[in-house]
């Protein structure tokens, strides 16, 4: 290589060097830090151990498939009671029109009063067909998200009613929407309702799993849990 061509090769891998530097570190100061907070809404408040069977969900409110999916997983997880656990994700879906409104209501709601988060959740889906897309096409968004927070308020107490409307001012609780939304995708999800058993995905996401269903994912495992600890040496005292 040449003294010319030798110095202009050192330039160019200087210069190169230097953007290269400067575009990682704008985008290490891009990324904002990990929320304090696992994402996701425990369905369940009992105490969780190594052999808790823990099931994910993730749910978009205003999704058909979602809504038909929650009875029987609910009553799966009380049959289980104890044994097994749930975490409830937020996947606000961007083909449905208010699923993103309708999720912030729900982080709201779960700031304000827990113990509410589900039942909300449990309206979202009873009334689902006022904010499912076509039904909303004729409204302004203001019109349909105060029909959102009058529906909220309805379900956790009208002395709510304040306190929501001024959450959907507040940036936290649109972060937290779209931390959930990106927590989502780093997990690979795409669609709802789509879970999860002990980190591993379930088979046909997308779709609505019946108790039957539910029970010959699980049972199995609690067999195996079973017959793990009948295996241990018996320690006599």
């Amino acid at each position: 290589m040449g003294t010319e061509k030798g110095t202009t090769y050192l330039l160019s891998s200087f210069f190169f060097s230097i953007i290269l530097t400067i575009v990682c570190q704008r985008t290490v100061k891009a990324q904002s830090l990990p929320p304090a907070k696992h994402d996701g809404f425990l369905y369940t408040n009992h105490r969780v151990d190594s052999d808790t069977i823990m099931i994910e969900a993730f749910f978009d409110p205003v999704c058909p498939d979602s809504r038909d999916a929650w009875p029987p997983l609910k009553q799966a997880i009380h049959h289980y009671g104890s044994r097994v656990s749930l975490i409830v994700h937020l996947l606000p879906l961007p083909y449905h029109d208010y699923a993103f409104s309708t999720s912030r209501a729900l982080h709201i709601v779960n700031l304000l009063n827990p113990s509410a988060t589900f039942r909300l959740l449990e309206s979202f889906f009873e009334y689902q067909g006022r904010f499912y897309n076509a039904q909303t096409s004729n409204k302004s968004r203001d019109t349909v998200v105060d029909e959102i927070i009058k529906l909220a308020a309805e379900t956790v107490g009208n002395s709510y009613y304040s306190a929501i409307e001024s959450g959907f001012n507040d940036r936290k609780t649109d972060l937290k929407t779209r931390i959930s939304f990106k927590y989502s995708a780093s997990r690979g999800v795409f669609g709802t309702p789509t879970f999860y058993i002990n980190g591993f995905a379930v088979p046909d996401s997308g779709s609505a799993i019946d108790y039957k269903q539910w029970r010959s994912f699980i049972d199995p495992l609690l067999q195996a849990q079973s017959r793990k600890r009948d295996d241990l040496p018996h320690l006599s005292l």
